[in-house]
């Protein structure tokens, strides 16, 4: 489990603009956002308003990640069919879900699986957590996220 002011759990991973390393973007605010599943309704309503707000994102120095466990192909083809400006990072092993401990027994239509709770963090310019969210409800998030972007500093 995450803890706020406790570094990010650093990682390498494949994304749709290559490979990103979290180490790497030291000096920058990094939201770090998972859902479970390309091109679902929810999903591509929080990606559609990462990318409405992106330039904001940008302005404040902060960089946008995506995460799920779909592949890289299918998130190349959500990125594309949506104009996506940021990157999605494909976890098929869930390293990077169990990392941030987003992995959640979820039921639907009465059975229960383990699922991507949907679930957000911010990065500080050092690599800490500055604050994450937790079960989001996909109305209204971003702009709360782009709200601890900017009091962040």
């Amino acid at each position: 489990m995450t803890e706020i002011q406790k570094f990010a759990p650093t990682f390498v991973a494949q994304s749709t603009q290559g490979l990103i390393d979290l180490a790497s973007l030291r000096g920058k605010k990094v939201v770090l956002y998972f859902y479970p599943k390309d091109n679902t309704s929810g999903c591509t309503l929080e990606g559609q308003n990462f990318a409405a707000l992106h330039a904001e994102f940008v302005q404040n120095d902060c960089v946008v990640l995506g995460v799920s466990r779909d592949s890289l192909k299918s998130h190349q083809n959500f990125c594309t069919k949506q104009g996506f400006p940021f990157a999605l990072i494909t976890d098929p092993d869930e390293a990077l879900c169990q990392a941030y401990d987003v992995m959640k027994l979820k039921k639907m239509y009465g059975r229960e699986y383990m699922g991507v709770e949907r679930s957000t963090f911010l990065i500080d310019r050092e690599g800490r957590i500055a604050q994450e969210w937790r079960k989001v409800k996909v109305p209204g998030h971003v702009q709360a996220v782009l709200d601890a972007v900017i009091a962040l500093g």
